[in-house]
């Protein structure tokens, strides 16, 4: 992965550098061309003014035999044309006749004189005579021609033309200087923008590669270190994810151990108790007298098993979600009361006085009925069997806003200790204070839990100096809605 995002990052860098600098060659070429020949039409008006300085508009007195300061100042600009722009310079009268040269590179270059085609001057001294400016590209005998031309005038006439002439190498080689000090550039940006893509990828890549280590180790069920930060926001929020994933799945396979752990000395002390007792009546070891007793405690061990198969399948179909809520309006004051009498005989047998304290004598609630009697129950079922005898349980019922029913049930019994408080609603997780056998599987606070989750709702444990108390809530019903549901199903 490394490599390919090397290899990807590295072509992309290359291509952008290469792209840049055929771009900047090409306008470079274009901008050097340009100004050099801006710097030749200069000197070329340079030289038509010289040439105009002779009164008699003669060039000859300029160019006879005769020195003279005005001829001297031409010898010295032509010169300086040619030494600084390697480029040599004729002066023409109407006629196209050369009047006016450099006569010391004549003299040195004779095949000078015959570089300007006679035609190239014929066609364009007509243009040059109109007072145009031409500049021309041909190709000369040793190759590619730069000429530049303007008109010369006197009087306010023209009389002639100017034309300097130099040949596309001298123009090259002054921009390939450029291009070679571009191309450098470009070669040492290359390098520069490869290696701190290099380093980039790998603190990118790296972080990567360790995860998926990481996920290949939590995929076979061991503990897998924490990503690291790297200074990146997306990775960094992607570590942050991943480790969060890492803990709940640590979280979620040490629960799945203890689960087991549970589940298996949960179902093997009423089997052992079974298989004891039946192995007894088989044996005939147990006393005539003591058969229907013991075929009780038999019973009664299946019971259990029965209860804990059906609250463990209940739990699995609540968190699975196999089955939708259906949701509808009903009288919760009026279920509370139900649950209450269900359990009469229980709340009896140990003189405990149950109070409710309703905020109003009818309140409706939105969620699937059956289900929330299953949370009620639970939730009774455990307020009884931790409320000593002559106890008090009080299960209420108020408005937490006007969208929202929170319902509580406390007991002053025995309480939930600070240790065992964040635990309270795991599976199978009993108090030490209360694990004694018989005394349930530890599985009603999970399921209550898991069908309140299920309904969007929360249920919490209160903190009480006396007893225990749960709270949960419900969406609240429009009256009339509810008086409306509850009197067909009565129906």
């Amino acid at each position: 992965m490394l490599t390919r995002l090397l290899t990807m990052f590295t072509d992309i860098i290359l291509l952008a550098v290469l792209l840049m600098l055929a771009v900047f060659a090409i306008s470079s070429r274009q901008l050097q061309i340009e100004s050099r020949v801006n710097a030749l039409k200069v000197q070329a008006y340079d030289i038509a003014y010289l040439a105009g300085v002779n009164e008699a508009n003669s060039l000859e007195t300029l160019f006879g035999f005769r020195a003279s300061a005005t001829r001297q100042m031409m010898e010295r600009k032509l010169r300086s044309v040619y030494e600084d722009y390697a480029a040599y310079c004729l002066v023409v009268d109407r006629t196209g006749r050369v009047t006016g040269y450099f006569s010391q590179v004549i003299a040195q270059h004779s095949e000078l004189a015959s570089k300007l085609d006679a035609q190239d001057i014929t066609r364009t001294l007509a243009r040059l005579l109109q007072g145009e400016e031409v500049i021309l590209q041909s190709r000369g005998q040793s190759g590619p021609m730069f000429t530049v031309a303007v008109p010369w005038q006197q009087g306010g006439s023209v009389v002639g033309a100017v034309y300097i002439q130099t040949a596309a190498q001298t123009i090259q080689a002054s921009y390939t200087l450029i291009w070679q000090r571009a191309a450098l550039a470009a070669l040492l940006a290359f390098l520069v923008a490869a290696a701190i893509a290099n380093y980039y990828t790998r603190r990118l890549v790296v972080p990567l590669k360790d995860m998926a280590a990481s996920a290949g180790l939590m995929a076979k069920g061991l503990p897998a270190p924490a990503a690291p930060e790297t200074g990146f926001a997306e990775l960094d929020e992607l570590a942050a994810s991943f480790n969060h994933m890492s803990r709940q799945i640590q979280d979620t396979e040490q629960n799945r151990r203890a689960f087991i752990a549970n589940l298996s000395h949960e179902l093997r002390s009423p089997m052992t108790s079974i298989q004891g007792f039946v192995q007894g009546l088989l044996d005939k070891t147990v006393k005539e007298e003591d058969r229907e007793q013991t075929l009780r405690i038999v019973v009664e061990e299946t019971r259990r098993l029965n209860n804990l198969v059906s609250g463990l399948l209940t739990l699995s179909r609540m968190e699975a979600q196999e089955q939708d809520i259906k949701m509808a309006a009903f009288n919760i004051c009026e279920l509370i009361r139900r649950v209450v009498i269900m359990r009469i005989q229980a709340i009896e047998d140990k003189g405990i006085k149950v109070d409710t304290a309703f905020e109003q004598e009818d309140m409706y609630a939105l969620g699937e009925r059956e289900q929330i009697e299953r949370v009620l129950i639970n939730l009774l079922d455990n307020a009884i069997r931790f409320t000593p005898s002559q106890g008090r349980i009080v299960l209420e019922v108020a408005a937490a806003d006007r969208k929202t029913l929170q319902i509580t049930v406390t007991d002053n019994g025995m309480g939930v200790s600070k240790a065992d408080a964040p635990h309270i609603f795991d599976r199978f997780y009993k108090a030490e204070q209360s694990h004694s056998p018989g005394e349930g599987v530890g599985l009603g606070l999970a399921i209550c839990r898991a069908i309140l989750e299920r309904h969007g709702q929360s249920i919490r444990l209160l903190d009480t100096t006396d007893g225990a108390s749960f709270r949960f809530t419900l969406d609240r019903a429009d009256e009339k809605n509810g008086r409306a549901h509850a009197a067909d199903s009565a129906r």
